[in-house]
């Protein structure tokens, strides 16, 4: 069991003001096993093996970390891309999360040596949310920048995906601003985005290759490798976004029926609300082809978009081409009421080789792997805390996307250890392992 920590006495919580870090629950024979790689609340990039010891740590802000192939990395072990600085002074607009305070991306080795920067204090970038190392050895970026657009009267802060090359030139770019009319805005809902007044209204969090898939195979050159699964995270829309033509072929949103939290799979997608880390499960993987998505049902939407009764996040699987949702997590498939499982943004949730799936309830910090069946078979909280913006008066150990990398990821003798955790059913007859009986009438 984890450390105790104690949160400000002036902070409103829906927790306690004191919780268990680290890893609280762990069935080794059960869970998929590997290191765990996320940013944490301190603004550092973490490597904990699953007993929750830090085995590696890189002193640089992650939003996110990616996890970079020994193929993609030259041979090497332990590469990741990351955020390498922030802007010195932030420009007009910035405010946290809306991409204009980041100045630069690098690739790092585990030593935390940078092997490769786009952008500086001088000439800033300002990636936000995302960003892949490609099979040619470029990379994809997701970037932001103010404009006018037309039918705006203010400035808007526009999305940008930018594939770079290894000398820092951009191949390739996509704005998201020269493509509204084919995001399925109502005249209502493109009335209400514009009279916002937020600048920063598609807010985009996902740019990922849709990578080799079933779709394709099949014959449906929407799902080409090398088309580009984009997300925005404030407009419920998830896209595909045609790599050759720079057209978007392929939609799920805005406007979806109404929410049912644990209604019958095999139903049309319901309305999702502010999801994050959009993803085809890569080949290999149980499900593959299918999108995985973390729907925070946070706040979202032009109009803002109507939510169930309870404040509950979910995950689902969605088959694109029948656009039905074939798998979900609800916190009451752990037992326990839809609401424990809740994280109104960032987030994120990863299929992993036994069927498994690892989630990350990110404004908690907590992360858990799941059995299909929902039971939970491994959780740990993180005990990593900062500000995550310079100027807030509160700390923080939220997490933004969390990702499991197997052993040899890691150069060889990095240490980790597989014993069982089991949480004190005493104390914690709700916890993961305890079963809890119904008590007399």
């Amino acid at each position: 069991m984890g450390a105790w920590l104690m949160a400000s006495a002036t902070t409103v919580l829906a927790l306690p003001s004191s919780f268990p870090t680290g890893t609280t629950y762990y069935d080794p024979k059960r869970a998929y096993n590997g290191f765990v790689l996320f940013p944490g609340g301190d603004r550092k990039t973490h490597l904990i093996d699953m007993n929750g010891n830090e085995v590696h740590r890189w002193d640089y802000e992650s939003f996110p970390p990616i996890p970079l192939s020994t193929e993609q990395a030259g041979g090497e072990q332990g590469h990741l891309l990351v955020q390498s600085a922030r802007v010195d002074k932030l420009p007009e607009h910035a405010s946290p999360g809306n991409g204009l305070t980041n100045a630069s991306v690098a690739e790092v080795d585990w030593d935390g040596d940078v092997v490769w920067q786009w952008g500086s204090q001088q000439h800033p970038v300002y990636q936000h949310h995302d960003m892949r190392r490609l099979p040619n050895g470029n990379n994809l970026v997701m970037t932001a920048e103010t404009r006018e657009l037309n039918g705006f009267d203010y400035p808007i802060i526009d999305n940008a995906i930018e594939e770079v090359d290894q000398q820092g030139q951009v191949v390739w770019a996509w704005k998201a601003g020269d493509h509204l009319d084919e995001m399925g805005f109502s005249d209502a809902g493109l009335r209400a985005l514009k009279d916002s007044g937020d600048p920063d209204f598609l807010h985009l969090n996902t740019a990922v290759p849709l990578g080799p898939n079933r779709w394709y195979d099949a014959g449906d050159k929407r799902f080409a490798p090398d088309n580009i699964l984009v997300n925005s995270r404030n407009a419920n829309i998830t896209l595909i976004v045609d790599r050759q033509s720079g057209e978007i072929v392929w939609r799920l949103g805005p406007d979806l029926p109404a929410l049912s939290l644990n209604g019958k799979l095999g139903r049309p997608v319901d309305q999702t609300v502010g999801a994050h880390d959009v993803h085809l499960i890569p080949e290999g993987l149980p499900g593959a082809g299918n999108l995985l998505i973390f729907d925070n049902q946070g706040n979202a939407g032009f109009p803002p978009s109507k939510q169930g009764f309870f404040s509950s996040s979910r995950v689902i699987e969605v088959n694109p081409s029948s656009g039905k949702i074939v798998w979900q997590y609800t916190g009451s498939m752990s037992g326990r009421s839809p609401y424990t499982f809740y994280s109104s943004f960032i987030s994120s949730a990863r299929r992993l080789p036994n069927g498994n799936t690892l989630i990350d309830e990110g404004q908690d910090g907590r992360l858990f792997q799941v059995t299909p069946a929902g039971e939970i078979v491994w959780e740990y909280v993180s005990p990593f805390f900062g500000k995550s913006m310079p100027g807030d008066d509160y700390v923080t150990n939220q997490v933004y996307r969390a990702q499991l990398v197997d052993y040899d990821w890691a150069p060889k003798g990095t240490p980790h250890t597989e014993n069982a955790v089991m949480p004190d059913c005493d104390l914690y007859v709700a916890a993961p392992g305890c079963h809890p009986g119904v008590p007399d009438q």
